[in-house]
């Protein structure tokens, strides 16, 4: 899975607006420079999220950007579908809708297995749970796999 720089910069977004409620919105330049995150780029992703439901905003001097919905219920899943749409596919299709002749019969169900696992990890992994600086277990183990910190 390629994570873009638009999936990136959504869930820190995400992660930022935790907290933030109808009387202390987070404005979209303080959430740009917490993480980074160009500001006209940021306002793009937030208005992604905002059409997707996952975040609300009120314009004005005492407006913002909030989450809609409990930190602890929103997973990494949602914000990235939001702005990226499926978490996998092969070649902009989704894996059920391939179909491979001969040899190449199960690459199909390859695809299917991974993105079986990338659900696994993004959809219990929440953005209240980044926020306090906490992993499911699972997720820690998949990290701590030889391996895994290195390219190849």
């Amino acid at each position: 899975m390629r994570v873009t720089a638009k999936a990136d910069y959504a869930v820190r977004a995400a992660i930022e607006l935790v907290g933030a409620s109808e009387d202390a919105p987070r404005k979209a330049d303080s959430i740009a420079v917490a993480q980074g995150i160009p500001p006209s780029f940021l306002e793009n992703i937030l208005n992604q999220l905002k059409s997707a439901g996952i975040v609300r905003s009120q314009r004005g001097p005492d407006g913002g950007w909030w989450l809609r919905r409990p930190a602890e219920e929103l997973t990494l899943a949602d914000v990235i579908r939001a702005v990226e749409g499926p978490l996998a596919s092969v070649r902009g299709e989704r894996p059920e809708h391939l179909h491979y002749a001969g040899s190449a019969a199960p690459l199909q169900e390859v695809w299917i297995a991974l993105r079986a696992n990338i659900r696994d990890v993004l959809e219990h992994v929440t953005v209240g749970a980044l926020a306090a600086g906490e992993l499911p277990d699972f997720v820690s183990s998949l990290a701590r796999v030889p391996g895994a910190w290195t390219s190849g």
